[in-house]
C-alpha cells in the first residue's frame, strides 16, 4: 500500500521551505534585539554574545546552546 500524494511533491517541499523560513524569520526577529542589549553592554566577539545568550538561559530555535556560529548565522539573516 502506497501512503501520500506523490503528485505534489515539489508543491509540498516549497511549502515546508516556506515555513520553515517564516518560523526562522520570526526567531531571529525575536532574538535580535537581546544580541543588541548583549553588544551594547559590552560583548563585541561571536562567542562573547554566544556566551552572554547562554547565560541568560535563552535557547536556540531548536532548544539547544548558543555557539558562535549559530550566532554568526542568526546576525547574518537579518
Amino acid at each position: 500500500m502506497k501512503l501520500g500524494n506523490p503528485g505534489n511533491m515539489p508543491e509540498a517541499a516549497a511549502k515546508g521551505r516556506d515555513a520553515q523560513r517564516t518560523a526562522a524569520d520570526q526567531f531571529a526577529a525575536n532574538v535580535l534585539p537581546v544580541i543588541e542589549s548583549i553588544r551594547a553592554a559590552g560583548a563585541t566577539s561571536l562567542d562573547g554574545i554566544a556566551k552572554a545568550l547562554n547565560a541568560r538561559g535563552i535557547r536556540t530555535a531548536r532548544g539547544g546552546r548558543w555557539h558562535s556560529t549559530i550566532v554568526r548565522n542568526l546576525i547574518m539573516r537579518a
